[in-house]
């Protein structure tokens, strides 16, 4: 536990959280300020700050929570879709580092947009770019 985590102490029970789910080392909530209503948390009762900080045993924990979650909070909502993300770092948007997962219920025509998508200048550039992650890769 990190003394100032804020998602650290709501597992700790210190600030109160909807909880939807407490299940071996995995804890959900409805979050505060929701994309849609529904939309939930989905973190580790073990305080990693980002994906890149996750033991790898607990992915498949992680995953199956992610599914019963997903599955209960579409059910409950009467979602027809459901996004499933994650922001790690700041510049990607993550506002509390503790690495979480947001499950964002959706209805058609909900108005929600992703983001904006952009096109690489040529198939050139495309490749030269997988071979350099292919080489960061190993």
């Amino acid at each position: 536990m990190s003394q100032d985590c804020i998602f650290c102490k709501i597992i700790a029970g210190q600030i109160p959280s909807a909880k939807i789910y407490d299940r071996g080392g995995v804890y959900a909530f409805l979050d505060i300020a929701p994309v849609n209503k529904g939309h939930a948390l989905v973190v580790s009762k073990a305080h990693h700050a980002t994906l890149f900080d996750l033991p790898d045993d607990l992915g498949r924990e992680l995953l199956g929570a992610l599914k019963t979650v997903g599955r209960a909070v579409m059910s409950a909502t009467g979602a027809s879709g459901l996004n499933v993300g994650m922001n790690n770092f700041e510049s990607a948007g993550q506002l509390v580092h503790h690495a979480h997962f947001h499950l964002i219920p959706r209805h058609e025509g909900d108005g929600l947009r992703l983001w904006t998508q952009h096109a690489y200048e040529s198939v050139e550039e495309m490749q030269k770019l997988a071979q350099a992650v292919r080489s960061a890769i190993g």
